[in-house]
């Protein structure tokens, strides 16, 4: 679901309605629903709907992405999406997506929307925030690079055929932070991370602080051969277990400071060899 809102001035209201149509057309795939929700159509009410309608058809093993595209205020005490009519709180989103049981990647591409991360942050939720916090009330550049890394096959940096949640938060933070060093200008924003429920968001994600290991699991888009084995039922279970051996190879990084070094390299080992292998098969 990508949600665009209001823009104030023409040129925001026209970039935002043309990110959310390329994340719809980008996210677009054999077994993804996409779902927009753009200018006058964006209310809180439609918001809620559409929510509702996700919650009462999602399954525990389903994966739900909400983006949000547009501006973000913060009153020192609440982050609100600017739609029209009614704005959007983020307790009131946090409540709304908390019915939802499907794992979930929500991604607020908005100013101040570092002031959100608290009302939103739980247990199997990867959350992105283009801002560190609600102070940071610049427009932003980062919703460019998140819906880029969409399109982009050098997103794909373990070049395994899909792009991750931590992926793309990856590139979109490493060409915000190129745009502001092109531009010569200081960086008003500064993307966070956190999918933990119960740690602090960071800026870089890595085993040495918790963070990034769901979001490292969660696919955003598939490119070329992969895409091609979800329509060829034969393949679809080769595509299951390796998407199973990568999440066991991330959750193994995350564990190796606490076990022995050989035995982390024999399981490292016995891993990679049996993706190298339902990688051949894939690409057969």
């Amino acid at each position: 679901m990508v949600v665009g809102g209001l823009g104030g001035q023409p040129e925001y209201e026209s970039r935002f309605a043309a990110l959310v149509a390329d994340m719809q057309k980008l996210a677009a795939g054999e077994d993804v629903q996409v779902q927009t929700l753009s200018g006058a159509q964006a209310t809180k009410t439609a918001i809620k709907a559409a929510l509702d309608q996700v919650a009462a058809g999602a399954r525990r093993d389903d994966a739900f992405v909400l983006t949000l595209i547009g501006h973000g205020t913060w009153d020192q005490l609440e982050y609100k999406f600017n739609i029209p009519g009614p704005d959007v709180t983020g307790t009131e989103l946090g409540a709304w997506l908390d019915r939802i049981p499907a794992r979930q990647l929500v991604v607020l591409a908005t100013s101040a929307s570092g002031g959100a991360i608290e009302a939103l942050k739980r247990e199997n939720r990867v959350l992105v925030s283009a801002t560190r916090s609600g102070m940071e009330k610049n427009a932003v550049v980062f919703p460019r690079y998140w819906v880029e890394a969409f399109r982009d096959a050098n997103a794909d940096t373990d070049k395994s055929g899909t792009v991750s949640a931590l992926e793309a938060y990856r590139y979109a933070d490493r060409k915000t932070t190129d745009f502001y060093k092109t531009q010569q200008r200081l960086a008003t924003e500064h993307a966070m991370l956190e999918d933990t429920g119960v740690r602090e968001a960071v800026r870089a994600p890595s085993p040495e602080n918790g963070q990034g290991l769901l979001a490292a699991g969660f696919q955003v888009v598939r490119f070329g051969k992969i895409q091609e084995a979800l329509r060829d039922p034969a393949k679809q279970k080769l595509l299951v277990r390796k998407e199973e051996i990568e999440q066991a190879i991330d959750k193994l990084k995350y564990e190796k400071a606490a076990m022995p070094e050989p035995e982390y390299r024999k399981q490292l080992s016995a891993l990679l060899i049996e993706l190298a292998q339902l990688q051949e098969e894939l690409e057969q």
